[in-house]
Order: structure tokens, then sequence, then C-alpha cells
């Protein structure tokens, strides 16, 4: 791959260190402490000793987002209440009038955030096939402020050219390149190496990685963004309890150990998937066969942990998939160590149209599975006795 171990240096040091030092506290603390005061006594007025209101600051938060942007290659990194508070954030850097350009195969959280919150204060949202450069070039107005992208795509695991497109929106001055990074990790993709502006995560996912912390973060290296970032953090008010920062920064700590097994495991069930009669299609970026499999060896250090399939049939037949899985709880979200397996058509991608969902190509055959962490044989044994009890209906 084009991007080596180089590219992506010391990445578990980095985990395990950056913001941790035990010199900041009194007690010299190796795990930093749960800072669970909400307020903090100044010197003298308006004269603090870094913190002196939780909402807007917190010594566990601050640990937290000075780690995850170090293991992103930022400066900056702001934590958020939700993966969709973080998209709330970034909305507000709008104005009314702005125009949005969205990758169109997006999740159907953020498609229903832009589609019907967002448009009620006259922010539009252009939903497009960013495979295609020009197709996005056409796309873009006079008014278009911010391009929202997610690399690989929910669900159909659709890969961009993250360069190619920062690139193409940044002959338009004033233009923010977003890239919702949650499938990959920064262990396996850096957008803001690829030109991207400011990079997302849901930290509910891969980064904390143990299904119990509902969390967002957002990491950028332009000051001057991250300035209206962290205004808008502390005016907005939808920051991240303490607790939840001590165990996001717990989950960060294994981050490159887990990403490394969910990807091993992931190539192995693809693989599998796409030998199994009754399978329709597989996507995964891993295999030769997947139609941006190049540009995902060219930008990512690895394929990650999330496989998408279709299987032959119809809703009664993935009903029946579902019913049989033993191993994959069915469960929406994603990134734990544990493997799930959902329907995107009814679940996480319901609140989409019908009319887009038909053409992604999200049927009601296809199937998301985040493949976890058990043993391999394991995990292939349980999706192979679901498949054989799908196709008995």
């Amino acid at each position: 791959m084009a991007q080596n171990r180089s590219t992506f240096p010391h990445f578990a040091t980095d985990a395990i260190h950056v913001g941790q030092e035990p010199e900041q506290w009194n007690s010299r603390a190796v795990v930093p402490p749960i800072s669970l005061s909400t307020t903090f006594k100044q010197d003298s007025p308006a004269v603090h000793r870094g913190f002196e209101y939780s909402r807007s600051g917190n010594p566990t938060r601050s640990v937290f987002e000075r780690c995850l942007a170090a293991c992103e290659g930022a400066k900056h990194g702001l934590a958020t209440a939700s993966g969709l508070a973080a998209s709330l954030l970034l909305t507000h850097l709008l104005k009314a009038g702005d125009h949005v350009v969205s990758v169109n195969d997006v999740y159907g959280g953020t498609n229903r955030y832009f589609t019907k919150v967002a448009s009620k204060f006259d922010v539009e949202t252009s939903y497009v096939d960013c495979t295609n450069v020009k197709t996005f070039e056409a796309a873009i107005r006079e008014n278009t402020k911010m391009v929202w992208l997610e690399s690989p795509t929910n669900p159909t695991l659709t890969v961009i050219d993250i360069e190619a497109i920062a690139a193409a929106a940044h002959k338009k001055p004033g233009i923010m390149v977003v890239v919702d990074n949650t499938f990959m990790s920064p262990y396996f993709q850096r957008p803001l190496a690829l030109g991207a502006d400011v990079v997302m995560h849901s930290v509910t996912k891969y980064i904390n990685g143990h299904s119990d912390v509902v969390m967002g973060i957002i990491v950028t290296n332009n000051d001057e963004l991250h300035d209206q970032m962290r205004f808008l953090q502390n005016a907005l008010g939808a920051v991240p309890s303490p607790f939840d920062c001590y165990l996001a920064n717990r989950g960060l700590k294994t981050l490159h150990v887990r990403m490394r097994q969910h990807g091993e495991n992931a190539i192995a069930v693809a693989k599998f998937l796409e030998s199994h009669e009754q399978v329709v299609k597989v996507f995964y970026p891993g295999l030769p066969s997947h139609p941006q499999h190049e540009v995902a060896k060219r930008q990512m250090k690895g394929f990650g942990g999330m496989v998408s399939f279709q299987i032959k049939g119809d809703m009664k037949n993935s009903q029946e998939f579902f019913k049989h899985l033993k191993i994959f709880a069915l469960a929406e979200s994603l990134g734990g160590f544990e493997s799930l397996a959902e329907l995107p058509s009814a679940m996480t991608h319901a609140s989409v149209s019908e009319e887009m969902r038909k053409e992604l190509g999200v049927t009601d055959t296809l199937i998301r599975l985040s493949v976890g962490i058990e043993d391999e044989e394991d995990i292939i044994a349980d999706i192979d006795q679901a498949l054989k009890a799908a196709t008995s209906v």
C-alpha cells in the first residue's frame, strides 16, 4: 500500500501517552483521574488555571481531546456529546442560505439531520455521487460552503478518493471539507493528511470500542476553525460527561490492537461471503472485486471491520438470517469488540427516503455486519449456519 507504517508514526505510543502525562496531576497519577467538578476555583475574577466551568472545559475531556487529536495527526480536538452533536456543531459554522454537498450514501442520521433539521434554517444539501470528481464539481455552487464525505460510506462501503475531492473543492475559496472517519478510525485512515479540513468521528464506535459510551469528536489543524468551533462547543453545550471522556480515553489505548483484529476477521468474512452461493454481492474495500479497491489501497492502512452484503430472496430471507444468528447480535451501532448485524433499510437508514434507498441499493436484502474480535472461525460458522437457514424459507 502507498501509505505504509511511516505515514502513521508511532500510533500506539501516541494513543497511550499523549495527554496522559502524570506530571499534570498533583497526585502524579499514571491513569488520568475523572474530574467530576462542574466548577473550578479562580485565583481572582476571570483569572483561572485553565478551567472555569465544566461545559467550557474539563480536565478529563482535555486529556481525551489531546490524545485523539494526536492520533489523527491534528493540532486540535473538540469532544461532543455524540457523533450527531459533532455534525450539529460543524453545521453551526454555516449561515442561512449556505449550501452543502454531501456524499449520497451517507449515514442515515446525517441524512436526516441535513434533510429535516438543517433545512429548516435554510441550509440546503445536495446528495452527490462523489466517486466521480466531475459529477462532484458540477454540484458545487456559488453558495457552497461545506463538503461532507464518508469514506467508506455507510452502508454500501463505497470508497471516496478524499485527496481528489478535497483538491477539487479547494479550487473554490471558502469551502470546508469535512470527513466522517468513523468507519476507519485514525489507525487505518487520516483524512487531514489527504487534504480534508476537518475530521469527525462517532466516538461511540471504534474509538471507544466497548459499546458503552455515546460520544463524538472533531479534529482539525486549522487554528481559525478551531477557535470558531471551541466557541460553539461552549455556546451549544453539547459536551460529553467527564466519565464518558474517561471511558473513551481508556478505549483509545487499545484502538490499534482492536483495529488489527477487526480487519483480519473482516477480510476473512468478506472472502467467505464472496464464495457463498446464497450471497449475491459483497461490499468490502479489501476485496479486489470492490470497484474502488485501488483507491482504498492508496489512502488506507487497512480496510476496517465493516462488511455489507446482499443475500438472495427478499425480506423474509433477511429476517430468517437474523433469527438464526448466535454470535452476532441484531442491533444498531458498530465498532465494539462484539459482532453486530443489522438491516439498514429498516434500521439505521429507515429515515432515508425510499427513493434514495432504492437508488443507493439499500434494499431489504442488504445486510451490514460490524465484525467483532471474537474467534474468526466462530464468526464465519455463525454466518454460515444463518445463511443456510435463510435459504430454507
